[in-house]
């Protein structure tokens, strides 16, 4: 049964066939933008009930000692502090700069002077100052080319 059949069948006295979607719309209308799911609201107003009970208990078992409890507190209430990388490293004001700055970062990561996960932090700004470069260096490119070819 194609398409325009299946419609046919359902056909209602005379009527048009019922189409419960819109063309183009295969999904239907959908939930309304910024509306929530009932049971998400409810799970919410559940826990939000129960917040000052379980937070007095957390810090109940905390002050008793107990380290998961301890643990959970300072998680949650004491942020982690960024920390300074010191790591020198030549200017890099072309690509090739860069590539020499990113291979320092790779043999200081080989010989423990950098930890791993502050050479990513390096290599991602060094990224960046790449791109930034690239960026610049293929618009003077692309100017280059308009001038000589007008259009």
């Amino acid at each position: 049964m194609t398409g325009e059949e299946g419609f046919a069948a359902l056909k209602i006295k005379g009527k048009p066939p019922l189409k419960p979607f819109l063309k183009g719309n295969p999904g239907g209308p959908g939930r309304p933008k910024g509306s929530r799911p009932k049971a998400t609201v409810a799970a919410e107003n559940l826990m939000l009930q129960a917040l000052d009970s379980v937070i007095l208990a957390v810090v109940k078992k905390a002050q008793e000692g107990d380290i998961p409890a301890s643990r959970i507190i300072i998680d949650r209430l004491v942020p982690v502090r960024a920390t300074k990388i010191e790591f020198p490293l030549p200017p890099t004001k072309t690509a090739a700069d860069v590539a020499v700055a990113l291979g320092m970062v790779t043999q200081a990561v080989g010989t423990g002077e950098l930890a791993p996960d502050d050479a990513l932090k390096v290599a991602s700004i060094l990224e960046t100052q790449r791109k930034a470069i690239e960026t610049v260096e293929l618009e003077a490119r692309i100017a280059e080319i308009e001038k000589r070819f007008p259009r």
